[in-house]
């Protein structure tokens, strides 16, 4: 079996082990937010499709994104072509019950644009749920490659291109420059920085910590 078809056994597929891992963090989220089926959500970087998927679902969400616009919509969502670290008024205007983000935070461009994410998020609501992979995990998660995150620039790049594991393998140079210089994984104490005022989640695979989200409840702003 090729390497390429193992990943998408493993970590694409509806019935992979990876989707069994984004099932269970959905449970974690309405858990964590008991009134969750009642909120207002901001997702910063997510997609409409993914929502109506889980278990318990928003009253509304508007999800934030800089891929192109789904055609259709649910009642029950809307959706914003735009850049999480430089939100327009219309949506800074705005106040939601819970900000959510799932696997974006790493992927939106160095420290000071991940700073200015986080100040959105900790404006717009009282609430907030932001997961990303965490750096020390000894498998980068985009191209399930060991120790990839720790790889000059220029070694990411080979891997991106050559590594079977990857998403797409055989790209340009230029695609896959533009996806390493794009993809920066953070480790807890930055996380911390982002979020002083969030509890930290780890979630974890095999006892190591694969995983950090930083959590906000109304009740401990």
């Amino acid at each position: 079996m090729a390497l390429h078809s193992l990943r998408f056994r493993l970590v694409d597929s509806p019935s992979s082990f990876g989707a069994k891992r984004r099932a269970r963090r959905a449970a974690w989220l309405s858990d964590t937010f008991p009134d969750l089926a009642e909120m207002n959500v901001l997702d910063l970087g997510g997609r409409v499709e993914s929502w109506a998927k889980v278990p318990v679902r928003p009253a509304h969400v508007h999800v934030v994104n800089l891929e192109p616009l789904p055609t259709e919509l649910p009642d029950w969502a809307e959706a914003d072509h735009a850049d999480a670290c430089e939100l327009p008024k219309r949506i800074l205007g705005r106040r939601y019950d819970l900000v959510f983000s799932n696997s974006v935070l790493e992927h939106v461009g160095g420290y000071e644009r991940r700073r200015r994410m986080a100040e959105a998020i900790r404006e717009l609501a009282p609430e907030y749920w932001v997961q990303t992979p965490y750096r020390y995990f000894p498998i980068e998660p985009h191209w399930v490659a060991p120790a990839m995150q720790f790889l000059p620039v220029s070694a990411r790049v080979v891997v991106a291109r050559k590594w079977p594991l990857a998403y797409t393998p055989g790209k340009s140079y230029e695609a896959a420059m533009r996806q390493v210089l794009t993809t920066e994984l953070i480790g807890r104490a930055e996380l911390r920085y982002l979020f002083p005022d969030a509890g930290i989640r780890n979630e974890r695979l095999l006892g190591l910590t694969k995983s950090l989200i930083a959590i906000r409840k109304s009740s401990s702003v």
